[in-house]
């Protein structure tokens, strides 16, 4: 029997690349449905902070969703053009930036509600193997925090 001393390097033995394959594929199907919100996929996961939270800080913001402000600033920025958020200094300390929800951006969740539905028709998989697979990216997700 012989040993393929490389196998540890061969490209479907990788974890990462089905991760990244999906993640792009996912986010690639999500496109027309947040086109008619007029978000990107970026922006969407960033509201979907603030209309569970209504306000937090660049900083609270960037640790729910993995991103560093060099991300988040033009992002938020956008968001702000559109009218869903506005910014703020704090008072209290003016390093920190406040984000908060406007009422055309709570607005905007009313329409953004379809979009799960529309993306379970996407992605075939029963509720049991979706929740199953959810934990599992939460608990990884979990080892770089």
């Amino acid at each position: 029997m012989t040993v393929d001393k490389y196998a540890a390097i061969r490209l479907k033995n990788q974890m990462c690349f089905p991760l990244y394959v999906c993640s792009k594929e996912i986010v690639r199907r999500y496109k027309p449905y947040l086109d008619v919100l007029n978000l990107t996929y970026t922006q969407y996961i960033a509201m979907m902070v603030l209309w569970e939270k209504k306000e937090v800080t660049v900083t609270e913001l960037g640790k729910a969703l993995y991103l560093d402000s060099g991300t988040l600033t033009p992002l938020l920025k956008k968001l702000e053009q559109k009218g869903y958020v506005t910014r703020k200094r704090m008072e209290s300390d003016e390093r920190n930036v406040c984000i908060s929800i406007t009422d055309k951006g709570e607005a905007l969740k009313d329409e953004a509600i379809k979009v799960p539905e529309q993306m379970q028709e996407c992605i075939r998989m029963d509720s049991e193997e979706a929740e199953t697979l959810q934990r599992m990216l939460h608990k990884l997700l979990a080892q770089f925090e």
